[in-house]
């Protein structure tokens, strides 16, 4: 079963953030960065449920291995709800 991918409005402006932070240090590797997260959140859409619960009661963290990120998401019935695309240089008391 496929699940449906919601991205929130916080988790759209990170990534857009990180766009245009990787764009602006050398072009070509904002565009890298969404490519490779959107092979992170394909990985979601088929098998969320293969990442542990890292934050009571029901968020979820994959880590990017190529940039230092996490997806924060959960798993609502046949929906995976993405709610942060967390830079983890951060402050991690900022997580949701």
């Amino acid at each position: 079963m496929a699940f449906n991918i919601i991205i929130t409005n916080l988790a759209s402006l990170e990534i857009e953030d990180a766009f245009e932070y990787y764009e602006s240090k050398s072009k070509g590797l904002g565009n890298r960065f969404i490519v490779y997260l959107k092979g992170y959140i394909n990985v979601l859409k088929v098998t969320p449920e293969l990442f542990a619960i890292k934050r009571s009661p029901f968020f979820r963290e994959l880590p990017l291995k190529k940039f230092p990120f996490v997806i924060i998401y959960e798993i609502n019935h046949n929906q995976v709800i993405v709610y942060s695309i967390f830079h983890t240089s951060r402050n991690p008391s900022n997580k949701l």
